[in-house]
Parts: C-alpha cells; sequence; structure tokens
C-alpha cells in the first residue's frame, strides 16, 4: 500500500489515466451540469464495498457529486457511493462529441424531463453507444445518472435529435 492506503495498481490507473487524458479540457456536455471542465487525476478514495475509485477532473459547476473513475475504469458521477454514467472514459468523451454532432445536425432537438423519459418510444431504435440510441431518422440520448445517484425520478432527461444520422460514427 502506498500513503493514503491505495493499493500500487490504483495508483497505477490513476497515472494512465493521467497520461492519457490529464489536461484535456472539454466543452460542457449538455447534461450534469456541463461535465467535467478538464480531466485531470484525483487521489483514489475507497469505496463502501472496498472498490477503489479517484476523481476525473474539476467540476464545471457547483453539484452533489464529482465525476469519477471507477474500479474498472468506468466513468461515473458520485462521492463514496457513485453510479456509471459510461463504461469508460473513452465513452464519457465520445459522447460529448457526438452531442454535439448531433446538435449541430439536428432539424429539431427535444429535450424530455422526469418520469416522461420512460414514456419514450425505443422502437426501431438500436443502442450505440452507452446512453444513445439510433433510429431511422434520429438519435436518442437517455441520462439517467444524476437520478439514479440522487435518487429523483424527475432528474432523467432524455434528448431526442431529429434529423441526425450517425455517418461516420459505426465502430
Amino acid at each position: 500500500m502506498l500513503d493514503g492506503g491505495a493499493p500500487p495498481e490504483v495508483i497505477k490507473r490513476a497515472v494512465t489515466f493521467q497520461q492519457r487524458w490529464g489536461g484535456l479540457v472539454l466543452p460542457p456536455a449538455p447534461e450534469y451540469e456541463g461535465g467535467p471542465l478538464i480531466l485531470e487525476a484525483g487521489f483514489p478514495e475507497p469505496g463502501p464495498s472496498g472498490e477503489w475509485y479517484f476523481g476525473a477532473g474539476s467540476v464545471r459547476a457547483t453539484v452533489p457529486y464529482e465525476f469519477v473513475v471507477g474500479p474498472q475504469n468506468e466513468f461515473g458521477i458520485g462521492t463514496h457511493v457513485w453510479t456509471v454514467l459510461h463504461a469508460t472514459v473513452d465513452g464519457w468523451v465520445e459522447s460529448v462529441a457526438l452531442a454535439y454532432h448531433a446538435a449541430w445536425t439536428a432539424r429539431r432537438v427535444t429535450r424530455v424531463r422526469g418520469a416522461e423519459v420512460d414514456d419514450i418510444d425505443l422502437d426501431g431504435f438500436e443502442p450505440v453507444r452507452a446512453a444513445w440510441w439510433c433510429g431511422p431518422d434520429g438519435v436518442i440520448a437517455i441520462h439517467r445518472g444524476e437520478a439514479e445517484l440522487l435518487g429523483d425520478p424527475a432528474l432523467k432527461v432524455t434528448r431526442v435529435y431529429e434529423g441526425v444520422t450517425l455517418d461516420g460514427w459505426e465502430d
């Protein structure tokens, strides 16, 4: 164990994160109060189940959580209890880029909040990224992280981007 009790492999994950992403300034994300401003590794902390996570960067606005990288390099929000937003940091960065692409090219963007999010019809849509669905004439982003973390279903948000294709975004 190193100072602070963090196992060496957790320190190594934080250093690897910092080497890859440290100093990257992101544009504001459409949700989560804009997301982190600058990606940078914070000091590792233990979670309630003994897993270790570390901060992923400074917040852009005052929020009741921080942006974190989880034990399997997931990107999420929380403090000692946290919620995964994307399976990887790459997924978060790509999702922010996709949101800008969708907003720029959409014919219309509709924002839906709270209980109405559960009524969004995803028939004809296929999952393409964490939180993203692609259909014949648009894409849908579903954001449930804050609602899950804070236990408030009213915080669920969906953005429907009509007239958007994902040409060039496929794997």
